[in-house]
């Protein structure tokens, strides 16, 4: 940080360093730019993180951010609730959502099972899932859950605990992305849409 820098701002940098992709340099060229520009982005900023701070909450259904509580998605009488997508954290929840390829409910994990972090089963929203899915209307359960190590053995754990739910379990077809060239593609993802291949 620069040895110039007040405590204020020195604070605000290391603040922002903390923030997912801000390193310090990059920290420290977003608060160049919201004190250059106080008027138009840090007052802003500020007046709409004190307001989140205080209105959102986590959907006690779901496990997703809103400002009600159950959100908006889980209030929604004309989302399909006999279909549950399982994702990982909200993000992706917010992923699907801009996608619009899904009108079912949602179920935040909270993270993925892995050993080496530590992060076994009770750390994660797991039990209430298993609830929801043993509810009377609800036909599927579909694991939209990162194609990685932690993802497939979450993944996994998750259809064993769902077996007696007398719902059907299914995941995200994996393969060949939407204007994707195959000399590309890894060659995971290339052998996944094979197997995963369909009729023409």
């Amino acid at each position: 940080m620069a040895a110039s820098a007040g405590p204020e701002i020195e604070r605000l940098i290391g603040l922002l360093s903390k923030l997912p992709g801000l390193g310090p340099r990059s920290a420290r060229r977003a608060a160049l730019a919201l004190l250059k520009r106080r008027e138009q982005l840090l007052l802003p900023l500020s007046d709409a993180l004190s307001e989140a701070a205080a209105r959102v909450k986590t959907c006690q259904v779901c496990g997703s951010l809103d400002t009600q509580d159950p959100c908006a998605i889980c209030a929604d009488p004309a989302r399909d609730g006999t279909l549950i997508c399982v994702v990982e954290e909200v993000g992706a929840l917010w992923a699907m959502e801009r996608a619009g390829a899904f009108r079912g409910r949602y179920h935040v994990l909270g993270g993925l099972l892995s050993a080496l972090d530590g992060v076994g089963p009770d750390a994660l929203r797991i039990g209430p899932l298993v609830s929801r899915a043993a509810e009377e209307g609800v036909r599927e359960v579909i694991l939209a859950l990162p194609a990685t190590v932690d993802g497939q053995t979450t993944a996994h754990y998750l259809a064993d605990r769902l077996a007696g739910a007398g719902v059907s379990v299914t995941m995200l077809a994996r393969g060949v992305p939407v204007g994707g060239e195959l000399d590309w593609l890894d060659d995971g993802t290339i052998a996944q849409a094979m197997r995963a291949r369909r009729p023409a």
